[in-house]
């Protein structure tokens, strides 16, 4: 007998999503991926180099279950709770993805033409690559966190910095998808 796997439905993701950040904001804690970076970072030496990474790391250690959970949880996902199904995108996306070179829009999470082994050869991936680190290491420590933070801990406790911040985020995306990817591809 199969046993077939779907993605967990948003009203079980999404409450136990509310019940984390409840216990977060009970206990005064935040979360957000780049204060993890930060944090190793420090952890790593990079103190000497740059004031921002000047802080009491220790008092951080415990925000690092967030990427022990993130690496154990995206392994279980992967490889206990997902299936072999396509992702269900538009047909127009994929058509206009198919135009830009993607061959299989669709088939995979991430498109193999960025991330693939095969792929970091080019050139041109390369540099897209690298670029888009610096824009998006740039942006996360110039909206003061990621995504994550924001979106999840910013927007739950009524930060008005953080609904900016999505806004932006959304905004940067749209713009991204509409104008700027067409041209690179």
């Amino acid at each position: 007998m199969e046993i077939i796997l779907n993605p967990w439905p948003w009203y079980v993701s999404g409450p136990l999503i509310a019940i984390v950040m409840a216990l977060l904001l009970y206990f005064g804690k935040t979360f957000g991926m780049s204060s993890n970076l930060r944090t190793l970072c420090a952890i790593g030496g990079a103190g000497k180099f740059a004031d921002f990474f000047k802080f009491n790391w220790r008092d951080q250690l415990w925000n690092l279950t967030v990427v022990l959970g993130a690496i154990i949880g995206g392994f279980i996902a992967t490889h206990y709770l997902s299936n072999d199904t396509l992702i269900d995108l538009n047909p127009e996306t994929v058509v206009e993805l198919q135009n830009m070179g993607f061959q299989n829009a669709g088939a995979t999470l991430l498109p193999n033409e960025l991330f693939s082994i095969e792929a970091l050869k080019s050139p041109k991936v390369l540099i897209i690559l690298i670029i888009g680190g610096i824009l998006v290491g740039f942006g996360t420590r110039y909206a003061g966190g990621c995504t994550s933070g924001h979106a999840i801990t910013g927007l739950s406790s009524l930060q008005k910095p953080s609904l900016i911040a999505v806004i932006g985020f959304f905004i940067g995306g749209l713009i991204m998808t509409n104008l700027i990817l067409p041209l690179i591809f």
